[in-house]
């Protein structure tokens, strides 16, 4: 290991980063709205060469202060061109499974069954974040998925996502209501 690549792992990470497979950050598996201001003490512990770490660790600093000072959601500060994190990832993800599986048939053909238990069954294999791929993989393993119709598929995604939201101490979503938020709307007609 070189002695830069000694330092830079010997430096305090912001708390909430998570740590790929190869021991760097993952900046798909971090939530960028969870880093603090990082202490006095850890600010002098950086390396005097602002290299890429230094700047992504200033970028997080203001994130955490502006959130900090209740200047609204952090997810819409981010700059467009950074790369998403855990969070954008997963709503943009459970945003695209919930449509299709609104989508759908409500008779599929096996051919149909087959391609959606083969695009459920690639996430674990391909999703960017590896703790979530993993924990996916579990949960498929555990319960797999219900591909017999439109109904029974979104029923599953939706119990498979409080699930995670669970785990992730975030609120459950009222299942009977799948359909109103990721095909039809509110009733109200306040999307249409």
């Amino acid at each position: 290991m070189s002695a830069t690549n000694q330092s830079s792992s010997t430096r305090p990470l912001p708390p909430g980063t998570v740590l790929g497979p190869d021991g760097k950050p993952c900046k798909i598996c971090t939530s960028f709205r969870n880093w603090k201001l990082p202490t006095s003490s850890r600010a002098t512990t950086a390396s005097p060469n602002k290299g890429d770490a230094a700047q992504a660790m200033a970028s997080a600093t203001a994130l955490a202060a502006s959130a900090a000072a209740g200047e609204g959601d952090t997810h819409t500060r981010r700059s467009a061109h950074c790369p998403p994190d855990v969070e954008s990832l997963g709503r943009a993800t459970w945003t695209f499974l919930h449509t299709t599986a609104a989508y759908y048939p409500e008779s599929p053909t096996p051919t149909q069954r087959a391609h959606m238990l083969q695009l459920l069954h690639s996430l674990p294999q391909l999703y960017p974040c590896s703790h979530c791929a993993g924990d996916l993989g579990a949960r498929l393993q555990r319960r797999p998925p219900d591909v017999r119709s439109r109904a029974a598929l979104s029923a599953w995604l939706c119990a498979t996502h409080n699930e995670v939201n669970v785990m992730l101490g975030k609120p459950t979503f009222d299942c009977a209501r799948v359909d109103e938020r990721w095909k039809d709307g509110p009733k109200d007609g306040s999307c249409d």
